[in-house]
């Protein structure tokens, strides 16, 4: 029988550390070619609320699975998170199903783990000031997963909504700072983390100092944008996946539309750049942007390292179907 791994379940199986090196490796095999996985399918259900399916097979550990996610910006400021998701988790060998877990916190933290992989590869490594664009879960994760990989002195963050500004600036770990604005947040910051909902720009080209490690992680359909496109023009650019890039990234269709750039001024996958099989920093004074739009191979890895740990504790309830 199948096991049921509630949030409560997957939050004491995942260790950030042990994520972001499982993350690493599920990159580098996605783009090693050892993954099978197809750009997700997304069901729109009115402007900017959609329904995405997002199947992988994990050929390393001979499991494959699917999360299954919704993302309804009405749910900010309500009892519901805007993004909701399950994951199920079967044997490659035999089809069997063998668990299905909540997928809201496994997006959460694998998105952060992420991001703290393109930080190990494409910040400078004196980075030292952290600047964050928002203040919800993904802020949260951030900063407990980027901390990880680089010794910040100050993190400074900024949102829009000065409740959630405050709540988080409190329960956030020491040394972050409430700046005034979105610009003060990210001038001399040395990686910046836009961790929003919006869907247009919210920071300036002309606010990135030289050298300076972007990460993007909203804006994941072809009509929306987070960044200036002069900052994705100016940056070498690394995304998760090309194919998934080429077809939901506004931050780089919108740009290719507008006639700044072509389908070349991708630079590299992460996971090429993990590997050494692209370059990644190349000089102190270089721009680099991460635009991350998730994958379902890090949500398969993901699960299936609850799976693992829940077989070891004992955690989780099995359910007939």
């Amino acid at each position: 029988m199948p096991l049921w791994l509630s949030e409560r379940d997957v939050r004491a199986a995942l260790s950030m550390q042990e994520l972001i090196e499982a993350m690493e490796s599920a990159l580098i095999a996605f783009s090693s070619g050892r993954v099978v996985q197809p750009v997700r399918m997304t069901l729109e259900l009115r402007e900017r609320a959609f329904f995405a399916l997002m199947p992988a097979y994990d050929k390393e550990h001979a499991l494959f699975g699917a999360k299954l996610v919704t993302v309804i910006p009405e749910n900010h400021g309500t009892a519901l998170p805007s993004h909701q998701a399950m994951v199920s988790l079967s044997d490659a060998a035999t089809g069997e199903l063998l668990a299905l877990m909540d997928g809201r916190y496994i997006t959460e933290a694998r998105t952060a783990a992420v991001s703290a992989v393109s930080v190990r590869h494409l910040a400078r490594r004196d980075a030292a000031v952290l600047g964050i664009i928002g203040s919800g879960v993904q802020a949260y994760s951030h900063v407990q997963a980027l901390t990880l990989v680089r010794a910040f002195r100050e993190i400074r963050v900024w949102s829009p909504n000065p409740v959630h500004l405050q709540k988080f600036a409190a329960s956030a770990s020491a040394g972050v700072r409430v700046a005034g604005s979105a610009e003060e947040a990210v001038r001399g910051a040395d990686v910046v983390v836009l961790a929003t909902a919006s869907v247009e720009p919210v920071i300036e080209d002309r606010w990135v100092a030289a050298g300076t490690h972007v990460i993007g992680v909203g804006a994941c359909r072809p009509t929306q944008r987070e960044m200036d496109p002069d900052l994705v023009a100016r940056s070498y650019l690394v995304v998760d996946s090309r194919a998934a890039a080429l077809q939901e990234s506004g931050d780089i269709l919108l740009a290719m539309q507008e006639g700044r750039f072509g389908e070349v001024h991708i630079g590299a996958e992460l996971g090429e750049v993990a590997c050494g099989v692209k370059r990644g920093r190349i000089g102190a004074d270089e721009v680099t942007v991460f635009k991350s739009l998730g994958l379902a191979i890090e949500d398969v890895v993901s699960a299936g390292l609850v799976y693992r740990s829940a077989q070891k504790t004992g955690r989780g309830t099995q359910i007939s179907l």
